[in-house]
Order: C-alpha cells, then structure tokens, then sequence
C-alpha cells in the first residue's frame, strides 16, 4: 500500500526544533547566559564599551573594557550578548593551621621607602572596588590570609599557599619573580605559625623589615604598641603590622621578644631569632650590659671609681643584677648576663 507521508506535519515539527537549536546555538556563542559552579567563581571580563578602554591599571571601575571588579559566585548569570567573557576559577584555599600572602596586582604605587603595601584602609582582599577606592596598594601586602576557603578576584590579587599559587594568568616576567617571592617565604618557614614551646627554653628575637628607619645612634627599637587596654595600637605580638607601624614602631631589631605561643606572623614584615633564655643558678647573679635607652645618670656614688651603674631601661652595666631565675635577655639589647658568684 502506498505510504502518504505528510510534509507538512514534518515542517511543523522541524520548524520549532529548528529555531530551539538556533536559540540554543545563539545563547552559547553570545554568552548571554554562564553557569558558575557552586565550587566556583566567575571572573568577568568586559569585551567592548560604550566607555572605552582602560587608560591605567587592570580592573576597570568605571564600566570600561577590561576585568571588572566584581565576581560571580554560584548560578546561573545573564549578560549582555557578545559583551563579557567569564573565567572561572577555583576558591582560593588556605589550609589549616597555615598561612597565605597576597600580591595586588593593581592599586597605588608604593611609597620610596616602603616594602610591603599598607593596608590600614584597604584591608579586604574580598572586595576588589572597595579596595581600589580606598587607596589599596599594588604589590605584596602586610595583611595575611588564614586558614579557610576565600572568594578572591584573582585577576586584582595573586595569592600564595603553602600548597600552590592562585592567579588567573601568570605571565613568564611574573613567574620567576612569584618563584622568587616563594622561596623567599619558604627559607622563613612563612607558610606556617611560628610557635615557641614551653619545654624549649627560647624567646624569639624579632627584627622589622617595615616602617620608618631608627633614630641615628640607635641600633634597636623600643617597645610600644604592648598595651591590650589600647587595641588601636596594640600589636598583640607583631601578628598586626598596621597596628604596630600606628603606634610608632620602627624597622629593625625588636627590644620587645616573643615568648612562648603560638603567632601568625607576616614573615616578609618580621623574621625572628630563636636564642636561648639565660639561666642564673643558685648561688650566682647574673651583670647586665644594656645596648638600648637613654644614658642613664651613674648610680654608684661619689666614692666608687671603678666604674658606673645605671637605672634598668638605661645604657650601660645595669645596677640591679638579675638573681636565681631562668629569664629572657635579647641578644641584640644586651649582653648575655655574666653570671658572678655571691659571696
């Protein structure tokens, strides 16, 4: 039997199929529509504006062609057609009990005599705009990452783990100086805490690579920032360089120690010493020369000759001797205490 085969009712079913494909096909190629992983998140590039290019920089704030400030989490997102290109990229993750620096790929030019870039106003490394807008800095940064899982633009920063380097494009200029920066945190065991143990018997000597220069004819820098009753100033340990720099700290080597604890310092900002503590045993006092302070007025008389003593906190042979104790003389303010036998 002849088969009637109606092709009109083809057209009918082909036409809609047709124009779904289209649509489909349209939808893809213009990018109009991104799925971001929840895993994820989508850096976006901006290919064309009414505004133009960049004339400065790399993050365009203004609307212009170039990376955007803002990122994309999880979902799906509409666009404009044939106007953006979406970059994922892996959360940035920083594992427990480590820690992360962060490289600003675009801000303010740092200062002459500055080595990491500030970040007493621009201190979110989440929020690329608020960042630029209040003045953040280009280069290495004094405010580390801690442990977890963070949304970073990493078109605006690079960040380093201890595991890996998270960046969206690493040209090869880039490569060999983050390869560089790498080593240089790995010779200071910078990914991890420093953590001085009980049982050891050790303070840590802190010098500052950051901030303004000693006084001429200093050769360590005073304490300040030690007072918790003051917390825009106080440093807690070294662990917050902004607060330190705030309370007047200079670069160089620390008159304050680290006792035993655990910190989470920025190890490009201050490196630290591990030195014995000095013990004085039963039956001996222990002389102190001090390298820091003022010259302190002698203490011994008129009738002593031999010499000079002066006030704890002052330069010189201090008068009063340190007694029966295990205690922490820093190297770099005094002499090791001579231990001299009591009669």
């Amino acid at each position: 039997m002849p088969v009637n085969f109606d092709f009109g009712s083809l057209i009918g079913f082909v036409g809609p199929v047709a124009l779904l494909v289209a649509i489909l096909a349209f939808i893809r190629i213009s990018g109009m529509l991104r799925y971001i992983p929840n895993s994820r998140i989508g850096i976006v590039e901006k290919l064309w504006s009414a505004t133009g290019s960049l004339k400065s920089g790399i993050i365009a704030l203004k609307g212009e062609a170039g990376y955007q400030p803002d990122i994309r989490r999880g979902g799906f997102h509409l666009f404009a057609p044939f106007s953006y290109r979406i970059h994922l990229s892996d959360l940035v993750s920083v594992p427990q009990n480590t820690i992360a620096y962060v490289y600003a790929c675009d801000g303010e030019t740092l200062g002459a005599t500055q080595t990491l870039a500030s970040n007493a106003v621009a201190a979110d490394f989440h929020d690329v705009r608020a960042f630029l807008t209040n003045g953040g800095q280009k280069g290495l940064q004094r405010k580390i990452l801690r442990e977890g899982l963070h949304a970073i633009n990493l078109a605006q920063f690079i960040v380093l783990t201890a595991e890996r380097t998270y960046a969206l494009t690493i040209g090869g200029n880039q490569q060999k100086m983050l390869d560089e920066m790498r080593a240089d945190i790995e010779r200071r065991d910078g990914f991890v805490p420093l953590v001085i143990r009980d049982g050891e018997d050790q303070i840590g000597v802190v010098t500052i690579h950051d901030g303004p220069s000693l006084p001429s004819g200093e050769i360590i820098a005073p304490e300040i920032g030690t007072d918790s009753t003051r917390p825009e100033t106080f440093h807690n340990g070294f662990q917050d360089p902004e607060k330190f720099l705030k309370a007047g700290g200079f670069r160089g080597r620390q008159l304050q120690v680290l006792t035993e604890g655990t910190y989470y310092l920025n190890r490009l900002f201050s490196t630290v010493e591990l030195i014995d503590k000095t013990i004085v045993p039963v039956g001996y006092a222990g002389v102190v020369v001090s390298y820091t302070g003022p010259a302190g007025a002698d203490l011994t008389g008129a009738d002593y000759k031999h010499g000079q003593l002066v006030a704890k906190g002052c330069r010189g042979v201090l008068k009063d001797p340190l007694l029966l104790t295990r205690t922490w003389v820093s190297s770099a303010s005094a002499a090791p205490a001579t231990a001299a036998k009591g009669r």
